[in-house]
């Protein structure tokens, strides 16, 4: 597997993996993918030969230096390749880049995500708040998540 910075052509493979892993809600388009990226918002792609593009994750930086935090945006797997290790790696990849500048890092995750929750547990994240009907279409309930910021090594 290799990881590099998502390109505009895997813009359609994103949005294919999207349909998959989410239904029910409101899968990102194509279209919103790119406005992640001209946002200038850091995204990687992980790539397996000879499949191509099977997982993606994103998060924005915002503040100023010194005073930074990060959000995740997305994490996706393709359903074919999940259990390998590609989202854990791909969410490592994330939290280097937020220690670099010793942010901390936010997300959301549906409260029915085991799998996901026990990740970001693994990465020191804990709940610090729910949201109601976060999700949509579907009402789906979130937790907020949280990991400190750290000094890279």
């Amino acid at each position: 597997m290799k990881l590099e910075p998502l390109r505009h052509k895997d813009l359609a493979r994103c949005a294919e993996l999207e349909k998959i892993l989410f239904p029910g809600e409101d899968p990102w388009s194509a279209l919103a993918f790119r406005a992640e990226l001209e946002h200038g918002n850091y995204y990687i792609g992980a790539h397996v030969e000879p499949a191509g593009l099977v997982g993606y994750a994103g998060m924005s930086e915002l503040g100023t230096p010194g005073h930074m935090e990060c959000e995740i945006h997305t994490i996706g797997v393709d359903p074919a390749y999940q259990g390998q290790g590609i989202g854990r790696t791909m969410l490592t990849a994330l939290l280097d880049r937020a220690d670099r500048i010793e942010a901390p890092v936010f997300l959301e995750v549906r409260t029915d995500n085991v799998v996901a929750i026990s990740l970001y547990e693994k990465h020191g994240f804990a709940q610090i708040g729910l949201r109601k009907r976060y999700y949509q279409p579907s009402g789906a309930d979130a937790y907020t998540m949280a990991r400190p910021g750290r000094p890279s090594d």
